[in-house]
Order: structure tokens, then C-alpha cells, then sequence
């Protein structure tokens, strides 16, 4: 496993384990998910992988608490990560949902503590004091962002009056955004970037086509998951697996292995079986020659899918069959 090389008093594996599924019934949770869950996260342990990401929306604290016990005594020795969804995210409050989240993972101190997104209303100003206050009583270690912007990421970091470590935000070679401006300003600042939904929720993988749609709700409303969406990727999915081929590698891994180019940059993605926790850790490993990054970001810039309001209408047909 590789680590990003920056000053945390615990390392930070470039690969770490998203757990938005565990206890979430979109992906598929069950009565034996928990087991299947703990088998995951022991892999996980067992490879290397020191970053372990929830936050108290998914299933409603129930990854924080699935996530807890699977670390077991191992808690201490790693990273931590939960977020606070932030309906009135004032500084009383913040102590509060620290206070709960921290008990659902039982843990004594958050590592990393994150606002899930901005809120519109709500000025990082009254949010940054009760983080502030939350680390001077050692409840939380670290600070960090999600979905922000640069601007407001550098904002929030002004209002903490310390450093807000990392900002987690959606990137993979589909949803390259982070790459203009966030990246390169984690890179100058000694700040990380923390990417989640790197395989695109499995658009990336190459396990679908317009003949071979994905079943789950969460996909099904992904609108690069349309037939046609899917048809216009086919160059992008090729060109995965040739530089796959060169490596004895999957799509994935080289999908993985793409975004965790820059230094400053990790990514947590899921996994629904021990199987794939320990490919997605192998992707860490893999480093992509400078001809070959260059192919995929120029198979990634020619995939033009269709998205936003022209989706909509073939979202809904897709859903109704209609």
C-alpha cells in the first residue's frame, strides 16, 4: 500500500474504503451484510488500508456502527473519516452530531471530521467554530469539506483558523472538475483531495453495456448508466482495457489507478465483497506511463455523455419502461 506523504500523526492510504453501502438498503443491505461488512473491513486491515470512510447520513448511523464494530480494537490505529450533514450546522450542534457520531463508531477522538456539503444558508463561520472547539477538546482530529469549492473550501480553512486537511468530492476520468482547480491547489498547500466515486459507481468497471444494464436503484438513477450513455463510452471502456492488458490489470484498477496519479490524491471506493476490496487496494500499485495516462484522459475528454435536464426525460422512460 502507498501512502500520501504529509504531516498526519496517522498515514493516509491512497486507497481507502467508502461505506456508503454498509447498512444502506439502496445497495443491496440485508440481514447478512454486517458479517460480509466486517469481512471487508478485516481485509482491509490485513492490506494496508488505513482510511475508513462513513458520516451519519448512511443508513442513518448505521455504517457508523457497522463500521465501528468491524474495526474492533483496530480503531485506534487507523483513519477514522465521518461526516455531519449540515441542516443547522451551528456550533452547538456540531458538538452534538460529533458527540453521537463518535459513540456510534466507538471511537474517543473522529481523525477526520467532514462537512458533508455546504450549506447554502448557513456561513462556515458559526460551522468552523464548533470544529475549532471540537479539536481543542480532542474529539476530533483533523478537519475537512466535501462537495466545496475551492473558494469556499479556502474559506472555511480561514474561518478554522487551522488547516481543513481535505475536501472529498466526486472524481474519476468522467467527472474530471477537481482536476482545474482543487487538485492543483492540494498539490501547492499540502492539502488532500479525497475522491469518492472514482469507478463513476461502476461505469468505469467494463461489467456494463447497452445490452447488460445495471440492476439497484442508486444506478438506475445515474444517468451515465442510459443506453446511450453507455454506447458512447465504448471507446473510453476500450481504452481501460487495452492499458489494463499492458498491466494484467481491470478497467477498474486502471480507473483507480488514474485518479490516484496525483500525490494528493486518495480515493475510497466501495466494495461489496472481499474480492473487490482487494483489487481496488492492488490499484495502488500500479503506475500508469506518461503515454498511457495520456491515452485515457484523451478517451475521457472525447466521452461525451448525456446528462443534466436532456437526461431526465430518458431517466424517467428508463424507470417506467415507458
Amino acid at each position: 500500500m502507498r501512502f500520501v506523504q504529509l504531516d498526519t500523526p496517522k498515514p493516509i492510504s491512497k486507497i481507502g474504503l467508502g461505506t456508503w453501502q454498509f447498512g444502506s438498503k439502496e445497495w443491496g443491505y440485508g440481514a447478512d451484510y454486517e458479517r460480509r461488512a466486517a469481512d471487508i473491513v478485516r481485509r482491509a486491515l490485513d492490506l494496508g488500508v488505513t482510511l475508513f470512510d462513513t458520516a451519519e447520513l448512511y443508513g442513518f448511523g448505521r455504517s457508523e456502527r457497522i463500521l465501528g464494530a468491524a474495526l474492533g480494537a483496530d480503531r485506534a490505529k487507523v483513519v477514522v473519516a465521518s461526516k455531519i450533514f449540515p441542516v443547522l450546522p451551528v456550533a452547538p450542534v456540531v458538538h452534538q452530531r460529533a458527540v453521537a457520531s463518535a459513540a456510534r463508531l466507538g471511537v474517543s477522538c473522529i481523525d477526520l471530521y467532514q462537512v458533508h456539503q455546504p450549506n447554502p444558508v448557513v456561513a462556515d463561520t458559526t460551522t468552523m467554530r464548533g470544529m475549532r472547539g471540537l479539536q481543542d477538546v480532542g474529539l476530533v482530529g483533523e478537519v475537512g469539506v466535501s462537495n466545496y469549492r475551492l473558494r469556499r473550501w479556502q474559506a472555511a480553512e480561514a474561518a478554522l483558523g487551522r488547516r481543513v486537511l481535505s475536501n472529498q468530492v466526486r472524481y474519476s476520468m468522467v467527472d474530471r472538475g477537481p482536476e482545474a482547480d482543487l487538485i492543483p491547489y492540494a498539490e501547492q498547500a499540502g492539502r488532500i483531495v479525497i475522491a469518492y466515486s472514482p469507478l463513476a459507481q461502476g461505469f468505469l468497471s467494463g461489467r456494463y453495456d447497452a445490452r447488460n444494464l445495471p440492476g439497484g436503484a442508486v444506478r438506475r438513477a445515474n444517468a451515465y448508466f442510459l443506453p446511450e450513455n453507455l454506447e458512447r463510452g465504448t471507446p473510453l471502456i476500450a481504452t481501460l482495457r487495452e492499458v489494463a492488458a499492458a498491466h494484467d490489470a481491470t478497467p477498474s484498477q486502471i480507473a483507480l489507478a488514474y485518479v490516484l496519479r496525483s500525490p494528493n490524491v486518495v480515493a475510497i471506493p466501495g466494495a461489496s465483497g472481499v474480492e473487490q476490496m482487494e483489487r481496488n487496494a492492488a490499484a495502488a500499485e500500479i503506475d500508469l506511463a506518461d503515454d498511457e495516462y495520456a491515452a485515457l484522459a484523451t478517451a475521457a475528454r472525447q466521452f461525451r455523455p448525456v446528462t443534466g435536464l436532456a437526461a431526465v426525460p430518458k431517466l424517467i422512460r428508463a424507470r417506467t419502461g415507458k
